[in-house]
């Protein structure tokens, strides 16, 4: 059953009228999504995903794929596990090097951790979930480049993250790349939306 933030066939627009409004779209979404990142460490930025990001990565895939009426469902069935449900945040978390070989060896030591991932505010830790589509670290412990986390709150979280001015630290626990960054209070005040 849809919940109210999850997105439907009838969000879709068809592809002549996406075409036709994808500028304004595409700027509307990415001024939105500038205050959803969170650079953690010199290689991962956490981009916090809501409905509309994930609107406009659906829309985005239809539009270059040009898949028709079967890409849509996969589109749908693919992102609506990324948007909030009102109770948790959702990152899309990616470790970027540009140069291969670098970007090999530092991915083949990073094994597991989707399962280090934490935000700590207010005396409180939510330790990430990752999203269960597929398997984040190979058999030989290699990690990919990018991550899907859920941050499942409770109530008593939620009202405490969404407090004015709480600090919020973002985080790995991981042998091979324990950082951390406090997220700017825009960027808490803009994600503190996200609960319903």
């Amino acid at each position: 059953m849809a919940t109210k933030r999850e997105l439907t066939r009838a969000d879709i627009l068809a592809p002549a009228e996406y075409a036709g409004r994808r500028k304004a779209e595409r700027s509307r979404v990415l001024a939105l999504k500038r205050d959803r990142r969170l650079e953690v460490g010199p290689i991962a930025t956490f981009h916090f995903e809501n409905r509309d990001t994930m609107w406009l990565q659906i829309h985005e895939m239809l539009h270059i794929e040009k898949g028709g009426e079967a890409q849509i469902e996969d589109e749908l069935r693919a992102f609506n596990p990324l948007v909030p449900n009102g109770r948790e945040l959702v990152a899309t978390i990616m470790f970027e090097i540009d140069e291969p070989l670098r970007r090999k060896a530092f991915l083949d030591r990073l094994g597991g951790i989707e399962n280090t991932i934490f935000l700590e505010f207010a005396g409180e830790t939510v330790v990430g979930a990752p999203e269960q589509d597929v398997d984040r670290t190979t058999a030989e412990g290699k990690a990919s480049s990018v991550q899907f986390v859920h941050f499942p709150f409770t109530a008593g979280q939620i009202a405490k993250f969404r407090d004015p001015g709480t600090r919020v630290v973002a985080g790995f626990k991981h042998n091979h790349y324990a950082h951390m960054a406090v997220m700017p209070e825009k960027v808490r005040a803009a994600l503190a939306r996200d609960f319903e």
